[in-house]
């Protein structure tokens, strides 16, 4: 099995993988996999999980104080 890529993070992506998800919420894996499904956020490609930013995003600024 060949090993996926990894890519750096910016402002202009419009989905990330997981650790791409915990790099953008600065959390751990338990906890930026909670606000992705809590966002509903998952895309899944085959057995790839990608976390759609835009849902992401707006979820945070919808939950924020």
């Amino acid at each position: 099995m060949e090993r996926t890529k990894k890519y750096l993070t910016t402002a202009k992506d419009l989905c990330v993988d997981t650790p791409g998800l915990q790099e953008l919420t600065h959390s751990g894996r338990k906890t930026a996999v909670e606000i992705g499904l809590a966002a509903e956020a998952k895309i899944t490609v085959g057995r790839r999980v990608l976390w759609n930013v835009e849902k992401v995003r707006k979820y945070l600024e919808y939950i924020s104080e």
